[in-house]
């Protein structure tokens, strides 16, 4: 064999539908390293491919909501053994977009496999913390239960890549919700390689939608769509997450703001000592539960006991 041979360059496309489209509008645009070194051209997403997005979050939205949790957990931890499995593609791609040593990538990688195994976990059990039963005067059972919002848009972190990718993602669809999700805009290679690993892992098509393009532009018709019910925007700096929060508004979307803008001063400083500690929040921290809560309603039932009074006569 001729060590001359050219490399086979990967083409990376979006992925809706459990499909993998190219932008409707064929645009793409170049992904470099951090030092500035191409990589790869990426799709350049439309309105019209987030319009597509939200269609497939819907279609999808009632087999998902209506999966038993048990069975959303086996489906997450089923992503967790394939992430395993392309391990050393995602650290490849890690350092490259985030400019880390292969070390401190194996280790983000490896962060982002563990946290998928945590949200598998607690699929089934979220219902336990933050339902139950409520006490009240009179002979009925009085029952809160916990339901996905419905199609949530994700604005993922610009700076951590896969990790603070992983950790809003993964929270979504745990609770039942579908996703459509904005990549980090400078490196979302990691996001469209995630999507091969979800439509091999029996997530059904539909459930996480991956855009990739400029945040701004694809982020608008998804804060302002009807057929929205919830916008995470993690990813938006101070000026477009106000801009999106006021279009979410018109039709009561609920909203995750953003901790703080990621366009702060020490930024720098602060993501050098501790490389997954940016976009304003330390994705390597415990995540706790308030991500599985952020997207779900409240559903509260009465029924009878079966006790017509005091006497304990009974139907």
């Amino acid at each position: 064999m001729s060590d001359g041979r050219l490399s086979v360059f990967k083409t990376y496309k979006l992925y809706v539908g459990g499909k993998f489209p190219r932008s409707e509008s064929g645009r793409v645009y170049e992904v470099s390293d951090s030092k500035g070194r191409w990589l790869a051209n990426a799709p350049q997403s439309s309105r019209k491919d987030a319009r597509d997005a939200v269609v497939a979050a819907r279609k999808a939205f009632g087999g998902w909501s209506g999966a038993t949790a048990y069975n959303r957990g086996q489906i997450l931890y089923r992503v967790a053994e394939m992430l395993e499995g392309r391990r050393e593609q995602f650290v490849r791609e890690v350092a490259d977009a985030e400019g880390l040593s292969k070390s401190k990538a194996a280790a983000v990688v490896d962060a982002a496999v563990d946290r998928w195994v945590w949200y598998a976990g607690w699929t089934d059990k979220i219902g336990q913390v933050v339902g139950g039963a409520n006490p009240v005067a009179g002979p009925f059972f009085n029952l809160s239960t916990p339901e996905p919002t419905g199609v949530v848009a994700v604005l993922a972190p610009q700076e951590s890549s896969f990790l603070g990718l992983v950790s809003v993602v993964a929270p979504v669809i745990a609770t039942g919700n579908t996703a459509v999700v904005i990549a980090s805009a400078d490196a979302p290679l990691p996001a469209l390689s995630l999507g091969e690993v979800l439509a091999t892992s029996d997530l059904p098509g539909g459930v996480v939608n991956i855009l990739s393009g400029k945040t701004a532009e694809i982020a608008a018709p998804l804060a302002s769509h009807q057929d929205v019910n919830g916008i995470d925007l993690t990813g938006a700096d101070a000026e477009l997450a106000k801009e999106l929060e006021i279009a979410a508004a018109d039709n009561l979307k609920r909203v995750r703001r953003p901790p703080v803008s990621h366009h702060r001063p020490e930024k720098e400083a602060h993501s050098a000592a501790h490389p997954q500690a940016v976009d304003g929040e330390d994705w390597s921290a415990d995540p706790g539960t308030h991500r599985l809560t952020a997207f779900l309603e409240t559903k509260t039932v009465w029924h009878p006991t079966g006790a017509l009074g005091a006497s304990g006569s009974s139907y």
